[in-house]
C-alpha cells in the first residue's frame, strides 16, 4: 500500500499529540493516556502550543489522505531541555507511525523528510531521545543518528546535516513500501 508525505501544518496538532502517545507508548506495557501525557510539562512540551515559528515536521497520509505518522522538530532550551537537547541550537525530533502502519517503511521515510527539511532550513544537526531497547534506535543509527550521551536505558543521538545526501528526501515524495 502506498503513502505519502507531507509538510505538517498548525491544523495537525491533534495528531502530532496522538503520534506523541504513540511513541512513548512504545513499549506494550507501558499505556500512559493522551491526558497523562499532556499534564507532564517534560513530555508536553513537545507539542504544547504547536506551531511555533521554529516548529517543523511533516507527516505521512494514506491513499484516503488519512495521517498515518508524523516527524517533527523543535527547538527545547536549556531552561526547559526535552530528553534529546544538546544545544539551543539543534532541534529535537520527535517521531510516531500509527501501530497498523509499523514496519512499512513509514517511519524511514518521515525521518528523511523531516531531516531534509532540517536541511532546507539550514540547520547543522537534530537530535532525539530513544529508549536502547526501542527498535527505533537502529532505524535511528541507520541514517546516520550518532549516540552522543548516554543514560540508563536510553540515548541521546545527533544527525549531522552537512553533506548529508538528500536525494528521495523530498517531503512531497509518494512512497510504495
Amino acid at each position: 500500500m502506498t503513502f505519502s508525505i507531507r509538510t505538517a501544518t498548525s491544523a495537525d496538532h491533534s495528531f502530532l499529540v496522538d503520534m506523541l502517545v504513540q511513541a512513548i507508548n512504545w513499549l506494550p506495557e507501558r499505556n500512559w493516556s493522551r491526558e497523562e501525557i499532556l499534564t507532564k510539562p517534560e513530555l508536553a512540551h513537545y507539542v504544547a502550543g504547536w506551531m511555533r515559528p521554529q516548529d517543523f515536521g511533516v507527516v505521512a497520509v494514506d491513499p484516503a489522505d488519512r495521517p498515518i505518522g508524523a516527524a517533527w522538530c523543535r527547538n527545547l532550551t536549556a531552561a526547559d531541555p526535552g530528553y534529546g537537547y544538546v544545544s539551543d541550537d539543534v532541534p529535537e525530533l520527535t517521531l510516531g507511525v500509527v501501530d497498523s502502519w509499523r514496519n512499512r517503511g513509514v517511519g524511514r521515510a518521515l525521518v528523511r523528510a523531516v531531516l531534509h527539511a532540517a536541511g532546507e532550513r539550514g540547520l547543522r544537526a537534530v537530535s532525539l531521545s530513544v529508549e536502547r531497547a526501542n527498535f527505533a534506535a537502529k532505524l535511528y543509527a541507520s541514517e546516520g543518528f550518532r549516540t552522543v550521551k548516554s543514560f540508563d536505558e536510553a540515548d541521546t543521538m545527533v544527525a549531522q546535516l552537512a553533506g548529508r545526501p538528500s536525494a528521495g528526501a523530498d517531503p512531497s515524495v509518494s512512497a510504495n513500501p
